[in-house]
């Protein structure tokens, strides 16, 4: 065959397998409810024990055709060998567990196979399910399916991804709160109120004229419906203390050149992540890394020094791109020069003044964003005793490196600062963990002060203000699902399926499917000759 028809050979070949790959992708999950699915469950690359998850009507084939299992309890571990359901070769011997439906994680029958993590072993087991003409699951398939069978809603489900995601103590804790209905239950209450008063409004307004209604229906209603205003808005007044732990402590560090900036981002990773030089305006970029504090998640970003002179084009796009970075931040690190503050002879007060004039930062280090500032004077070990007493009484962190006094106050300040600004796990609050909920929440409260300005007008039509309710109630739904659209959900689940996104087509997308590619070669290989 020449090279030509080769290429022409593959091109046919690949592109028809693009387009079968790509369509089994797009499937819509409503689709396939009634297939059984399949997917790794555990995560990506080699380990010592890999779970692969089916679930769905026939998943109990699986137990009856790939084991010598004639009787399994539900929720009992069994070490069996797994076969090829065809051949009947063993693929690896490992725990057999059964989930009869509807007490399983997606509601369905589910059955687990735990196995050695082998990139070799998984293959074949795949190849091997879809033998049973079993589905590969798309990312986020088995929540979506635990979705509408019930057993988890869309704010239950959100804080089970982030407690995959979570990387500090704390997010741990938020997370399992929310994953365990705690924030769920506050919503879905809230929702049957409105139900509630919906229903007793609409009576209202069909037999009042029969006298049927109690005369102060609309009057408990009415204060039913304030009380909820007030509750909303308690709720959303919470200084997005939920949604900074759940997305880290964005904090920079900010000051003048030279005057210690990256010793202390160097000090708080515990590495030389940043140069250090005695030249002035050594950091040009803005260098972000995370960090766990105490349990809090920090993202901390080094800048450039602020000056009115910068020397070249370079340093004043860093001074440009670290004001502009500051402008978006939950925590801010002042940091000056001790002797600086000294030799200028003024009070601690005016010098902070004069020092964040300097810089061009008094529309972001305004009085009230100072409440989440901490000053650091560094370089102390160049000043005498009395003159470090005298700069210790103010509400500043002292500090040196060289001598290094004061290191363990930057620390402590952080974590007071970071417990300031993020939600306190330890009493269990229901608290806003994303902005998802936060403009839905919004919404709802607009639709219940509408209400009350509506019955507020004389003559009002009941009609129209009863469907503020209404509306209020749906945006409440939208929360954890009892109202939803597909956009919705697909950006909730398209990145839970972390195993199916990491590990790509070769090992395990593609073994599965490499019985329908062979019928494929070979159909467009008959059509050629």
């Amino acid at each position: 065959m020449s090279q030509f028809s080769s290429k022409r050979l593959c091109s046919q070949i690949t592109i028809p397998f693009r387009l079968f790959i790509r369509h089994s992708m797009t499937l819509r999950t409503t689709e396939r409810k009634h297939e059984t699915i399949y997917a790794l469950s555990s995560g990506h690359g080699k380990c010592g024990v890999a779970v692969v998850r089916i679930s769905g009507v026939n998943a109990r084939d699986a137990l009856n055709k790939m084991t010598t299992i004639s009787n399994i309890e539900p929720r009992k571990a069994l070490l069996k060998k797994i076969l090829d359901p065809e051949t009947k070769e063993v693929i690896d011997k490992g725990l057999c567990l059964w989930f009869p439906g509807p007490k399983s994680f997606t509601g369905e029958d589910c059955v687990e196979f735990h196995v050695h993590g082998g990139s070799a072993i998984l293959a074949s087991l795949m190849t091997a399910l879809s033998k049973l003409h079993f589905y590969q699951a798309l990312p986020g398939e088995f929540t979506r399916r635990a979705f509408y069978n019930n057993k988890l809603d869309l704010v239950e489900i959100e804080g089970l991804a982030d407690l995959i995601e979570a990387e500090t103590e704390q997010q741990r804790k938020q997370a399992l709160l929310q994953a365990n209905g705690h924030l769920s239950k506050l919503y879905k209450d809230w929702r049957k109120k409105l139900i509630n008063i919906i229903s007793n409004l609409e009576a209202y307004i069909d037999f009042n004229e029969e006298d049927n209604i109690e005369d102060n229906v609309l009057e408990i209603c009415n204060s039913s419906i304030k009380s909820l205003i007030k509750e909303i808005e308690q709720h959303l007044s919470d200084n997005r203390k939920g949604e900074i732990l759940r997305n880290g402590i964005k904090t920079v560090i900010i000051g003048k050149p030279n005057v210690g900036k990256s010793t202390i981002l160097n000090y708080l990773v515990q590495r030389n992540a940043a140069i250090v030089s005695p030249t002035a305006g050594t950091t040009r970029d803005i260098i972000e890394l995370r960090i766990n504090i105490s349990g809090y998640p920090v993202i901390l970003a080094d800048t450039a020094g602020f000056t009115k002179s910068p020397k070249d084009p370079v340093e004043s796009e860093g001074i440009l791109r670290a004001k502009a970075y500051a402008e978006n931040v939950d925590l801010i690190i002042l940091v000056m020069d001790a002797c600086e503050y000294l030799q200028s002879g003024m009070t601690y007060s005016d010098y902070v003044k004069e020092y964040v004039n300097n810089m061009n930062l008094n529309e972001i280090l305004t009085d009230e964003y100072r409440k989440r500032c901490i000053i650091i004077a560094n370089k102390i070990d160049l000043l005498n005793e009395k003159d470090k007493e005298m700069i210790k009484k103010e509400n500043v962190v002292a500090t040196s490196f060289i001598t290094e006094e004061g290191l363990l106050d930057i620390t402590k300040t952080m974590i007071n600062y970071c417990k300031e600004l993020c939600h306190n796990t330890f009493n269990e609050d229901p608290v806003i963990s994303q902005n998802r909920y936060r403009n839905h929440l919004s919404r709802c409260l607009k639709n219940l002060q509408n209400y009350i300005k509506i019955i507020s007008i004389k003559n009002y039509d009941m009609v129209i203000a009863v469907e503020e309710i209404r509306t209020a109630m749906r945006e409440l739904g939208m929360i954890t699902g009892h109202v939803y659209n597909d956009e919705i959900l697909n950006n909730i689940f398209k990145n839970f399926c972390i195993a199916f996104i990491k590990q790509g087509f070769l090992s395990y997308l593609v073994a599965p499917l490499l019985n329908y590619e062979v019928n494929l070669c070979c159909k467009l290989l008959e059509c050629i000759r």
